[in-house]
Order: C-alpha cells, then sequence, then structure tokens
C-alpha cells in the first residue's frame, strides 16, 4: 500500500512537469511570434534599414527563446513531495507565473532598451539650431581713400564700441586712422 501511495504521488508530479512545461514553452513560443511580428515595425524605425531591422529581430527572438526556456528548465524543479492535485496546482499557478512575470520583464527590457538607442539616434540626426552670439568679432579695416559701401549712408554712426573692435585708451595720434573712413588731407611725410 505505501508503494502505491508512493507511485500516486510521483504521478501528480510528473502530471504537474507535463502541463508546466506544455503551458510554459505554448506560452514562450506565442510570445516569441507575436514579438517578432509586431516589433520587426518598431525595430524598422529604430534603425531606418530594413535588413538590420530583420538581422535584429531574429537575434532577439533567439536570446528571448533562449532566456526564456532555460528559466522554464531550470525553475521546473519541486523538491518537495506534493500530496493532492490541489496542491499540485498551487504549485503549476506560481511556477507559470513566474513564467509569465519573466516574459514580461523581458519584453519591457527590450522596449526601453530599443527605445532609448531610438532616442539617440534621432537626437544624433536632429539640426541643432545655431547658436546665439556671446560677442562680437572686430570688423576688418579699410585702407585709407576707400569707403564702406552702404555702411550708415547719411545716418547717424552708431554709439559706443566703435565698429573696428576695441580701440586701445589714452589720445588718440594725429593723422588719418585706418578703418575709420575717408578723409580729405592727403597722408603727411
Amino acid at each position: 500500500m505505501n508503494t502505491f501511495k508512493k507511485g500516486v504521488h510521483m504521478d501528480i508530479k510528473v502530471w504537474m512537469y507535463v502541463i508546466y512545461l506544455a503551458v510554459s514553452v505554448g506560452l514562450t513560443i506565442w510570445v516569441a511570434r507575436a514579438l517578432s511580428r509586431n516589433g520587426l515595425v518598431f525595430l524598422e524605425e529604430v534603425f531606418a534599414e530594413k535588413r538590420l531591422a530583420q538581422a535584429v529581430n531574429s537575434l532577439l527572438v533567439v536570446g528571448f527563446y533562449l532566456l526564456n526556456l532555460g528559466y522554464v528548465t531550470v525553475a521546473m524543479k519541486h523538491s518537495d513531495p506534493i500530496d493532492s492535485t490541489s496542491q499540485a496546482m498551487e504549485e503549476l499557478s506560481l511556477k507559470i507565473g513566474l513564467v509569465l512575470l519573466v516574459l514580461g520583464a523581458l519584453h519591457f527590457f527590450n522596449v526601453f532598451a530599443l527605445g532609448r538607442y531610438r532616442r539617440n539616434r534621432l537626437r544624433q540626426l536632429a539640426t541643432h539650431p545655431p547658436l546665439a552670439p556671446i560677442g562680437r568679432l572686430p570688423m576688418q579695416s579699410t585702407p585709407p581713400g576707400s569707403q564702406l559701401v552702404g555702411a550708415y549712408p547719411g545716418g547717424p554712426q552708431p554709439t559706443g564700441a566703435h565698429p573696428a573692435g576695441p580701440q586701445p585708451a589714452g589720445p588718440r595720434p594725429a593723422g588719418p586712422q585706418p578703418g575709420v573712413g575717408p578723409t580729405n588731407n592727403p597722408p603727411t611725410r
């Protein structure tokens, strides 16, 4: 009678393992196909190249299968004896729930990583607005006798900084100043 009871316990545990594997592998295949089919559109937009998107999609699916099926097989072992069908169902629901959590975590990690990659790529491709000026470059000096065309025609001269750039402090030397404009006086010798 004791061996019969031990045989019944083994059958419940074996059936629990069979159901666990069937449900977990089925869920893994279903989610991987859905992610592969729908994720390809997202990857094509992320990578902007169809062949690269298809290659990355295939690699992600393979990695998804390896990680999830590896977890399913590692988490399958249950060392405690199972005395009833209800205990087997509770253990089965716990194991399948953990598989679903792992599937969801892998999915959200992939979406997060690809979204971050996409934002960085778009940021690199974006055109940057011109920088605001932080100063003024000095104007080139004009040789004596030449006149700037269209520079302040008959109007008031700007006040403040000298148009040719900053000038040294102190008295100015006599004679024509380069960059100031034409004078009627000929150069002195």
